[in-house]
């Protein structure tokens, strides 16, 4: 019917927002016949929002909720403060974005990092020469299976490795709970990620203050301090 409306008229009648969503349903109902006439509920770039067509949906698995929708983010965290490396709407595998973090880490300090606390999902073998070749030891225990003569203080290492690790873990959960990052109302696109990054923005600056507080505290302790022991 569409179609024959389309024929027998002018596009330029509707509005650009009218344009966009007939683009978007047409895109819509082309993956949605795709998936009937395979037999399949799974197609590439899926589409699951008409007013928000940028919106994939993407399989975590928890029970809570085992689909989420939304952009996918990769961070840093160096000396505290969280690093945007990569912002996504697609389910991309965070894996290939180690290279690229750690150009980014030199382009920023101007050196490559000494050790580099990631998740199993980074421990690729790719990975893992491109680290070797700059000296930076990439955390967790080789790949294959575990040796029974396996050094106590490199399983000691690991452990600790783990234990920091959580600090990323951790400013997410920062993110969601005092910032609103699990709570973002944009719509577009651009907005969504401007969103995103303003409140990565806010949470360094909160810690940049915390610093600076005990800078100052730490400070105004010693000065007192001093002052009673020139007293006594």
């Amino acid at each position: 019917i569409i179609g024959n409306l389309i024929s027998q008229s002018s596009l330029s009648l509707l509005s650009k927002d009218e344009y966009r969503q007939l683009l978007v349903i047409h895109e819509l109902y082309r993956q949605q016949a795709e998936m009937y006439k395979k037999k399949t509920h799974r197609v590439d770039h899926r589409i699951v929002s008409i007013s928000q067509p940028h919106v994939r949906p993407i399989v975590r698995g928890k029970a809570k909720a085992n689909v989420e929708f939304g952009s996918k983010v990769a961070i840093s965290v160096v000396d505290g403060y969280a690093l945007i490396e990569q912002l996504d709407w697609e389910n991309y595998n965070e894996g290939i974005t180690l290279r690229e973090s750690i150009e980014n880490y030199y382009n920023r300090f101007g050196f490559y990092p000494e050790a580099i606390l990631a998740d199993k999902i980074y421990r690729n073998r790719d990975n893992l020469a491109y680290c070797k070749s700059l000296g930076i030891r990439l955390s967790g225990p080789r790949l294959g299976r575990p040796s029974k003569m396996e050094d106590k203080t490199l399983e000691h290492v690991a452990r600790q490795d783990a234990s920091e690790r959580n600090a990323v873990e951790g400013k997410f959960g920062e993110g969601k709970r005092k910032y609103g990052l699990g709570l973002i109302r944009a719509r577009l696109q651009e907005t969504s990620e401007t969103v995103v990054a303003l409140q990565f923005l806010i949470l360094n600056l909160e810690r940049k203050l915390r610093v600076l507080f005990l800078k100052f505290l730490h400070n105004t302790i010693l000065y007192f301090d001093n002052r009673n022991l020139d007293c006594l």
